[in-house]
Order: structure tokens, then C-alpha cells, then sequence
């Protein structure tokens, strides 16, 4: 790639800020975005808070639940990093964001996003464990393994983060300094670089084959070994109860890999950053609000847990 297809080198005076262009160009429309997603953020808040305090309960102290817990967090710490500085920037004329902002907020996005993919493996391998090895699930899937596979998923997040956001910032920017997005994201970072970016597309495309595609091949790997094991129970029943634990898994699996994917393999494609953006809310947005829907309403263990919680509220 030329150095001609970012923007024009003639000026070079270095950027000390960004602007975000936001979601949308049309005025009228700020209102109602703002009011939207702020309705769409407090859902996220309360749904991840009641994930968080159903599966501390006494009743539900086997893994699965450690992971919804550690999911619930970083969830709402996703939402938290993007979506109060878009509701800012609907009702405000200034839509500035500093370059250690941006870069703080850049990390922070990468780190999330790159946690939870490794954290979605991990929820992946403890379900395999606990179907095609039961008899054992107790003694693999302890506290200290648990605990383990969370920390290595943070410090992948970590290491992953560090590393792309450095790269990031070690490209030269020079005006405009518009970001045509809602908040600062490695594509339209590299569309504002006026210098060469095509070795560093090429390692992010390393860097998504290992945050992405590695955990999600870990992931393949272990429901073929499910859906195996489904496949040998006689009874219908059987089978469809045993599948019902890992459909919220796959559901979940699904949207945030597929949306992750085709924002970062090809960081400088000709998709429009309309489409990019709608991608963007998916796994930043969406997701987080969405997952404690899945997750409450397809397993009878945390319906249950929620209604007796509920029930208790009431009596207050």
C-alpha cells in the first residue's frame, strides 16, 4: 500500500487532539440517539449489575457462573469506556477528545475486547469439561483453575492491548484530524495516518488471527467434542437439556466473533464506515446489553435464582 492512500501529506503539524464525528452527521437526529442510548446503557448497567449479584448467590457456585460473574464486569467496563463519552458528544457542539484520551481510551477498548475473547474460550473449555468429563468436571474446574484461566485471560488482553495501541501511536498523524466514529478505534486511527500503515495492517491481521481466530478454533474444538458426546445420550430429552447449557455460550459466541472479525481483518477495506460502525455497536454496545438477556433467560438455574431475589425485593 502507497503512502498516498491515507491522507494528504502536505501537512505535517502533528495532532494534540481528535474530533468524533459520532454516529450520525444529522442534527436532528442527536436527540433521540442520546436519549436511546442512554436508555440502552442503563439496560446494560442494571442487567450486568443482576447477572453479577444472581451468580454470587449460594446456590450457584459451580464455574460457569465464576465466568458470568467476570463477563458481567467486563461487560459493563465495555459499555462504561465508549458509550458515556458518545452521550456527551450528542448533546455537545465540542466533540474533542485529547491524544492521551483517545490512546487511554483505545487501550482500555482493545483490552476489554481481547479479554473477553480469551474469557469466551475459557467459558467454552469449562463447558466441554463439564459434559465429555463430568465424573472429574469437580476436581479440573477447581477455584485455583478458574481463578488461573481469568488471569491469563487478562494478561493475554493486556499484553495484546499494550502492543497495538503502541503501534497505533507510533504513526504519524497530521490533519484533518476528524475520526469518522464514535470513539477511538484502531480502523479509523490508521485512515488518518499520512504515512505508509501497510506493515502495520499486516500485524494487526496477526494480532486478530491470535486474539480471534485462535480462540475461536480452541472454541470449534470444544463443542465438536460436545455436540460428540450429546449425540451418544439415548434420550431426546437427554440431549436437548445437556445442549440448553451451552446454547447461551454459542449465542453470545456468535455475535461477538462474527462482528469482531469483520471490523479487523481487513482495518483499511473499502467497507463504509457506516457499516463499521454499525459492527462497532455491535460488540461495544449491543452485546454487553444483550448478554444478560441470554444468559438469565435461557438457564432455569439463574431464572430461578432472579425470581427468588425478586421476591425478596418486594417484601422490602
Amino acid at each position: 500500500m502507497k503512502p498516498t492512500d491515507g491522507p494528504e501529506p502536505g501537512n505535517h503539524t502533528l495532532l494534540t487532539g481528535f474530533v468524533l464525528s459520532g454516529l450520525s452527521k444529522y442534527p436532528e437526529l442527536q436527540h433521540l440517539l442520546f436519549f436511546t442510548f442512554c436508555l440502552i446503557y442503563t439496560i446494560t448497567i442494571i442487567g450486568n449489575l443482576l447477572i453479577f449479584r444472581v451468580t454470587v448467590h449460594p446456590s450457584l457456585r459451580m464455574p460457569m457462573y465464576f465466568f458470568l460473574r467476570v463477563l458481567s464486569i467486563l461487560d459493563i467496563s465495555t459499555a462504561s469506556v465508549v458509550v458515556p463519552k458518545m452521550l456527551v458528544n450528542f448533546l455537545s457542539e465540542d466533540r474533542s477528545i485529547s491524544y492521551m484520551g483517545c490512546a487511554t481510551q483505545l487501550y482500555s477498548v482493545i483490552f476489554l475486547g481481547a479479554t473477553e475473547c480469551y474469557l469466551l474460550a475459557a467459558m467454552a473449555y469449562d463447558r466441554y469439561v463439564a459434559i465429555c468429563n463430568p465424573l472429574r468436571y469437580a476436581i479440573i474446574m477447581n477455584s485455583r483453575a478458574c481463578v488461573s484461566l481469568v488471569l491469563l485471560s487478562c494478561c493475554s488482553g493486556n499484553v495484546v492491548s499494550v502492543v497495538q495501541t503502541a503501534w497505533v501511536f507510533t504513526l504519524s498523524f497530521c490533519g484533518p484530524r476528524n475520526i469518522n466514529y464514535f470513539f477511538c478505534d484502531i480502523p479509523p486511527l490508521i485512515m488518518l495516518s499520512c504515512t505508509d500503515t501497510s506493515s502495520y495492517e499486516k500485524q494487526i491481521i496477526t494480532a486478530t488471527v491470535l486474539v480471534i481466530f485462535t480462540p475461536f478454533c480452541l472454541i470449534l474444538v470444544s463443542y465438536a467434542c460436545i455436540i460428540s458426546s450429546i449425540l451418544k445420550i439415548s434420550s431426546a430429552e437427554g440431549r436437548h437439556k445437556t445442549f440448553s447449557t451451552c446454547s447461551s455460550h454459542l449465542t453470545v459466541v456468535t455475535l461477538y466473533y462474527a462482528s469482531g472479525t469483520l471490523i479487523y481483518l481487513r482495518p483499511k477495506s473499502c467497507n463504509s464506515q457506516d457499516t463499521k460502525k454499525v459492527l462497532a455497536l455491535i460488540y461495544t454496545t449491543i452485546i454487553p446489553t444483550l448478554n444478560p438477556l441470554i444468559y438469565s433467560l435461557r438457564n432455569k438455574e439463574t431464572k430461578g435464582v432472579l425470581i427468588k431475589i425478586i421476591a425478596e425485593l418486594r417484601k422490602i
